[in-house]
This record gives structure tokens, sequence and C-alpha cells, in this order.
């Protein structure tokens, strides 16, 4: 057992190691098979749940760059962010795609948009059935301990936010 998942409805799963580790290599097949490779930026506009973990693990299976973002920003905030870290890739849900919609233009380098609530405006694909259609065989990239893996971003309480990039070593 690796996650006990309490979900809306009030249904608990329980998630093995054994499923993350399947759901992770499906997604990370995906993102490559989309073009998202190493030192790449994956957005990741969910609020704590399996999707967000699986997020993560795919992008660092990738080497890519997690860029974690709070599902209670505006679409400023978003743009800011997205726009700042060259994100190419999203994955979130339908109230994460409301917030896109009036900024998708302002993010020109954000070519892969996936949604978890099932596909929807500006070529944002189902997770799920992608997901579902790749391989769980995924041999994740090296990776050395200084290699960048996440960037979080500074509240901009004294100025713009400002992206602080993390290596693989704080991961643990």
């Amino acid at each position: 057992l690796a996650l006990i998942h309490l979900t809306a409805e009030g249904k608990v799963e329980n998630l093995t190691f054994g499923w993350l580790k399947a759901q992770s290599n499906r997604l990370a097949n995906l993102l490559a098979a989309r073009g998202l490779g190493r030192g790449e930026r994956l957005g990741v506009l969910l609020a704590q749940g399996p999707e967000t973990a699986l997020a993560h693990l795919a992008a660092y299976k990738l080497g890519a760059v997690a860029v974690p973002l709070f599902t209670l920003f505006g679409p400023d905030a978003l743009a800011y962010r997205l726009a700042n870290s060259g994100a190419k890739g999203l994955i979130t849900d339908r109230a994460g795609l409301e917030k896109l919609a009036g900024i998708r233009d302002q993010l020109p380098e954000l070519e892969i948009l996936l949604c978890c609530d099932g596909p929807g405006p500006a070529g944002a694909l189902d997770l799920q059935t992608e997901v579902s259609r790749a391989s769980d065989t995924f041999t994740p990239v090296d990776t050395a301990a200084d290699d960048p893996a996440l960037i979080i971003y500074t509240s901009g309480t004294t100025g713009p936010p400002k992206g602080a990039l993390h290596a693989h070593r704080v991961l643990l």
C-alpha cells in the first residue's frame, strides 16, 4: 500500500506502489510521445490527489521539471508562472481549464494540455484516456542529484514571483 485516497464521493481507494509505478510510467510515455523531455517544464495545476503524485513521478522519470501551481491562483498568477517557467505541458482539471481560457494566447510554449476531467477547450486531451493507451514500461532517464527537478514560485509579495529551481536532491 502506497496511498489511501478518499474520493470526492467518499469512496476509499487503496493505491499500491505497483499501481503508482505502472501509471506514472504510462504518463511518462505519453508525455515523451507528445514531446516533453529532459529539462522541459510540466505545470501541475491540481489539488492533492493521485493525479498530482503521478504527474510529479512522471516528470522526474523524464528528467523534466515539475512546476506545481496553486489551485487558488487566478488567471494572471497562472499566466505569469506558466510563461516565466516556459512550461511546455500542463496537467489540470476542468476548473484549471476554465482559468486558462482567457490566458491561453499568452502561453505560446504550452503545447501539451491534459485534463483529469475529460477533454476540453484549447485542445485539452482526456488524461485518463490518453494514459490508458500508453505502455506501462518506462526506463527513467539517468539524473544526478544536481539536475533540476522542481520549480517552486515565491508568493510575489515583494515584487514579481520568483521561481526557485530545486535539484533532485531535495526530493528525498
